[in-house]
């Protein structure tokens, strides 16, 4: 009976995660390559982690319709460990991160990973944005990118103007022509309606820059794929693991492994969202992704993540298990194998403006309408991570961003204010905002004995976010005597009682 309900589901979900998959693969083909060029690697060392994000970590991930390969998020990262160790540093340091991924899986560590304010989230993405908007810009014209994302910000209108006045004929005027076409296409492509987008718009984009660079004869920049993926491997010595033995590795390590798996483990349950299958295993997941960046390591090849773009893209054609995942990679592997010449048409610039357009959508505008909603400070935190990462580096914007949000919670967990009012119908007003706790008791008692037995006393507790036991002993004792004594206090201690019952704790009046 559970064979038949098998083979029977197995039927009815593989032509979904069939197309799923191809959809993928569409989506993920560009990608890979964009972002391994972004990072400074060659485009093989991107293609195989999106197939080890598919061969490996689709087999054991435990959010099984999100989608893991190289992302976006982590090419600033890569790129500055390129930039400062080489690439064959850049491979121990991605297994090193491998390493400590599965390490805090085994130690029940996935669920804390999302434990990070949105805010700071938004702002690293923000953040990364303009740094890859601001690399790209220049790939865009086949310039290479400065190492400071500040230089590369301010000199954008040089690299464009230097595009658009040379004379024709230049390849940076060309490539510049190609990625601009690639983002048009895309812009374009994304507003026709949905069900006439049955593929997506950056492999379309793709497609017409490289037939227009290719059928005019532009002297451009084009992808370079090795015949032989094996070749491109680039394996490990055993000199190469003597770098564990600098503690500086091991910090770089665990930058990867905490950008990566905060970004994957917030891709999962943003995917939860988008569909009613099996929710998140977040150790599970966690674990795999740490099997996948060893591999990676191991190959030479990007740090991986799941990503959002490529998960969406499979949830969204229908996608019902971990299998669209796994052949996705299949697909990217047979192309790579098979026809690695169909991938050297494809113009560098091209993959640069796809990265343009998808760092303008990390940087997502939207994110700050939604954190307006809870206040001007958590549209300050998005800001001061983005800022602090772009004038400084990834790791230390984020720390800004979460010291920021700390300082928050601090300050909303101590702030207090009391304000006392009196109104000539010989009523007082006691206002109290933010947290009243024992600290405060001293000047809630000096409040309180201002306050002259002839008084009818209000005492304002709406705007109070907090109020533990001993002020609302000093508050309930002094109603009794100031009643006692001819006096009366209104205070609506039944909606006080409802809101801690509304928050699942104690009543505050027991």
């Amino acid at each position: 009976m559970n064979k038949t309900w098998a083979k029977s589901r197995f039927a009815h979900t593989l032509p979904r995660d069939l197309l799923a998959s191809v959809v993928v693969f569409l989506v993920a083909l560009p990608l890979c390559m964009g972002i391994a060029i972004a990072s400074g690697a060659p485009p093989a060392a991107g293609l195989i982690t999106g197939i080890v994000g598919g061969l490996v970590v689709g087999f054991l991930q435990g959010a099984p319709l999100q989608v893991s390969g190289p992302a976006a998020g982590l090419a600033v990262v890569v790129w500055q460990l390129i930039h400062d160790h080489g690439l064959a540093a850049m491979g121990m340091i991605v297994l090193g991160a491998g390493v400590l991924q599965m390490i805090a899986a085994l130690l029940r560590g996935g669920r804390w990973f999302r434990a990070v304010p949105p805010s700071v989230i938004f702002g690293m993405l923000a953040g990364i944005g303009v740094l890859i908007l601001a690399s790209q810009a220049h790939v865009m014209v086949d310039h290479k990118p400065t190492s400071s994302g500040w230089r590369n910000l301010i000199s954008i209108p040089h690299a464009v103007w230097q595009g658009l006045v040379a004379e024709p004929g230049i390849a940076q005027r060309q490539a510049l022509s190609i990625g601009l076409l690639t983002i048009g296409v895309m812009i374009a492509w994304n507003r026709m309606p949905a069900r006439w987008r049955l593929v997506p718009g950056s492999l379309i984009g793709v497609v017409i820059a490289s037939v227009v660079a290719n059928t005019l004869g532009f002297t451009v920049a084009y992808v370079a794929v090795p015949s032989s993926l094996i070749a491109s491997v680039t394996w490990p010595s055993l000199a190469s693991f003597a770098i564990f033995g600098q503690p500086e590795m091991w910090g770089l390590s665990f930058v990867v492994a905490a950008v990566a798996s905060a970004e994957t483990l917030l891709c999962a349950a943003a995917v939860d969202r988008m569909h009613a299958g099996p929710r998140t295993n977040y150790d599970r997941e966690l674990f795999a992704q740490g099997v996948g960046n060893t591999l990676c390591g191991l190959l030479g090849a990007l740090p991986m993540t799941g990503v959002i773009v490529r998960s969406t893209a499979n949830v969204q054609a229908g996608g019902r298990t971990r299998l669209s995942a796994i052949l996705h990679a299949v697909w990217i592997l047979v192309l790579v194998v098979a026809l690695p010449q169909l991938l050297r048409l494809i113009p560098v610039a091209s993959l640069a403006g796809i990265l343009v357009f998808t760092g303008y959508k990390l940087i997502n505008p939207a994110a700050i309408r939604q954190l307006y909603r809870y206040g001007k400070s958590e549209v300050a935190i998005y800001a001061a991570t983005a800022l602090a990462i772009v004038a400084t580096d990834l790791l230390k914007g984020v720390l800004v961003g979460l010291a920021l949000a700390i300082a928050k919670l601090v300050y909303r967990m101590s702030h207090f204010k009391i304000a006392v009012e009196d109104a000539p119908d010989n009523r007082t007003t006691l206002h109290l905002q933010g947290v009243a706790t024992f600290f405060r008791l001293a000047t809630i008692a000096d409040a309180l004995e201002r306050v002259t037995p002839d008084r009818e006393l209000h005492i304002r507790i709406d705007d109070l976010d907090h109020l533990d036991h001993a002020t609302l002993e000093l508050l309930t004792s002094w109603q009794k005597q100031h009643t006692s004594k001819g006096g009366a206090v209104v205070a609506d201690w039944q909606a006080l009682e409802q809101r801690y019952r509304a928050r699942g704790r104690p009543s505050a009046t027991a």
